[in-house]
């Protein structure tokens, strides 16, 4: 919706409304509104900060010259990254008391960051950032100092 400037809107209304009782009426309606908008703002809690994390899908175990695969998703700043994947398993358990997940229930991760709405992951303080998983390369982290052709 177009945010108009209070002052442009009562020139509108005083150019089209010939009662002046009625315009200030009005205004002092939107006044009012606005106060209460600013005191809603006021009100509420700060945003979260937030760190990425990456979960990793080791099906067997060992992560040694494979594909490793994985999902990236954010958790408020101040928790550990070794909860983000219960809170993902705790909002699948929700989604699938669910009449959607009571018929097609998640039974993996995978299929929770891509089935699960992100409402009831908001619920666990997680956020979901890739819904499909993606590709992660290792590296050795190191950059040589000569050109490498």
């Amino acid at each position: 919706m177009p945010k108009i400037d209070v002052e442009t809107l009562k020139f509108i209304l005083q150019r089209n409304e010939p009662d002046i009782r009625k315009v200030a009426e009005i205004m002092q309606e939107i006044e009012m509104e606005l106060k209460a908008e600013e005191e809603e703002k006021a009100n509420r809690p700060p945003p979260v900060k937030k760190q990425f994390s990456i979960i990793l899908a080791d099906a067997d175990g060992s992560m040694a010259d494979k594909d490793i695969t994985g999902w990236v998703v954010q958790i408020p700043e101040d928790d550990s990254v070794s909860v983000a994947p219960q809170r993902i398993i705790s909002a699948a358990y929700e989604f699938n008391t669910t009449p959607k997940g009571r018929r097609m229930p998640v039974e993996t991760i995978g299929e929770a960051c891509e089935v699960v709405t992100a409402k009831l992951f908001k619920e666990q303080n997680i956020w979901v950032k890739t819904k499909v998983p993606v590709l992660a390369v290792p590296t050795n982290n190191k950059i040589p100092t000569e050109k490498v052709d």
